[in-house]
């Protein structure tokens, strides 16, 4: 059973389907997201030509795109890099331009998972990582690992401490509860062992 629950997440995961109790509006916090040195973005130009890229924010944090040259991208939104690309090939080079600017991998910004993981350690945080997500990233449970037992410790911002949050991995699954929350920077996803 616990070799088909797996295939499931697995398969969902690489084909981009949302399970139910998932997170599966991330707009807001994709538009808040301010770009960091080394972090991945894909920018589209859909009209009047078709032109696609995938950039590297540098460390000087500026990114580099035909026809609009290097541009400085670091602590702007997603949206905001989008107009700053609009106006820039507007400017000379393409009547109407439409853009399409989005984030590809936050290379900037690491959570963490520890415990009962194949592979607990640091990565990088992808558009839409969720608990569930972060979890399939670090090669799922180990034998001893509780889908029930899941907790995110999340940095309490600007105070000291940890903000514990318990999720319940079978209710996710078997569920539209919601409950599978997006990842942030800084949070640590760690998978107890299973009480037998």
């Amino acid at each position: 059973m616990k070799h088909i629950i797996t295939l499931t997440i697995m398969l969902s995961l690489l084909s981009g389907t949302v399970l139910p109790g998932m997170a599966k509006d991330t707009t807001e916090e994709t538009k808040a997201y301010t770009v960091g040195v080394e972090d991945l973005l894909e920018i589209s130009v859909l009209e009047p030509d078709q032109l696609s890229q995938v950039v590297n924010v540098a460390p000087d944090g500026r990114i580099s795109f035909p026809y609009v040259g290097s541009i400085e991208v670091k602590d702007l939104t997603i949206p905001q890099i989008q107009e700053k690309i609009q106006h820039a090939l507007a400017d000379g080079y393409m009547k109407h331009p439409v853009v399409l600017v989005s984030l590809r991998e936050s290379r900037s910004r690491k959570f963490f998972v520890y415990g009962e993981v194949i592979k607990p350690g640091a990565y990088s945080i992808a558009e839409n990582t969720t608990v569930l997500r972060a979890i399939s990233m670090a090669g799922g449970f180990t034998k001893f690992g509780s889908s029930s037992r899941v907790k995110v410790l999340r940095p309490k911002g600007n105070e000291p401490g940890y903000q514990t949050i318990k999720i319940d991995i079978k209710k996710v699954m078997n569920s539209d509860s919601g409950e599978d929350i997006l990842i942030k920077a800084g949070d640590m996803v760690v998978i107890s062992e299973g009480v037998f």
